[in-house]
Order: C-alpha cells, then structure tokens, then sequence
C-alpha cells in the first residue's frame, strides 16, 4: 500500500510510519479524531492530488505543538524518514491557532518561503471562520500550484 500523505489527529509520537492514522484502506478504522470519515477523505484526496501533481511528499498532521511550535514541527519532520527530502508538512495546532509549514531540503527549492507564507495566509484566514478542512485543503491546492510539475528527468 502506498499513501501521498499522512493524516494525524494524534500526538506528536504518532508521527512514525507505523503509528500515523492515515485515511487510506483499512487504516479506516482508526479514530478519525476531529473529523468525520468524509472530511478525511476529502483530505487524503487533496493530500494524494497534491503529491501525484508534483511528485512532493505532502504531510499533514493535525495536534497538539508543544513549546514552541516551530521547534516542534521540525522535529516532527524527520519522521517522515526517507521522504523527507522531498517533502512538506503542514502541522496544524487548532488549540493554539498555529499553523507551520516545514519543506525539506529539495521541496524548499520549489517552494519558497514566500510560496508558503502566501498559502499559510489562506490557510489560517479559513481556520479563522471555523473551516478547518477547507483550509488545509487549499492550502494544499495552493502549494501545489507553486510547485508545479516534478522536473523531467532526461
């Protein structure tokens, strides 16, 4: 089974590969957390779209950011382990009303800090009216837009 991203309403620890409830197949099962199984389906779809389109693993964890929230979402980057070289994660903390983008070292190329600040801005601007999905979701089609197509190998 392959999966574009990662869907987490968990802790930190539930970062590993392992232990992340995703929303593809039979990982189904797992608490959904804070959304229903369509809000997590329309998530994995925007996460499988976004990765498909520019061959960027994009992760999204949904938790609690303990300390200082950068700190936190760096640390959980790692995680994602051998895809985080071309990756980018989205942790959101609803409790706190923060948001952090983190890219790895080849996403960073593609996707600017300003391509992510302008994502972030509509992100929480629909984080704000309650629209905790929607954001997420745009904020994926957003960033995805930025990236465009992976380069061609020759």
């Amino acid at each position: 089974m392959s999966t574009h991203g990662t869907v987490t309403s968990e802790g930190p620890e539930a970062m590993s590969p392992h232990a992340a409830a995703t929303t593809t197949g039979a990982d189904r099962a797992h608490d959904p957390g804070p959304f229903s199984m369509k809000q997590l389906e329309r998530l994995d779809e925007a996460l499988t779209m976004a990765s498909r389109e520019t061959g960027i693993s994009f992760t999204v964890y949904v938790g609690a950011l303990a300390g200082d929230t950068r700190v936190t979402a760096e640390a959980l980057f790692p995680r994602l382990g051998a895809k985080a070289a071309n990756g980018v994660l989205l942790a959101v903390d609803p409790g706190q009303r923060v948001l952090e983008i983190v890219t790895g070292q080849v996403s960073a190329k593609r996707l600017p800090d300003r391509s992510c600040a302008l994502a972030a801005l509509s992100m929480t601007a629909a984080f704000g009216s309650g629209d905790l999905v929607g954001g997420i979701v745009n904020g994926l089609r957003m960033l995805s837009d930025q990236a465009g197509h992976p380069p061609r190998l020759r």
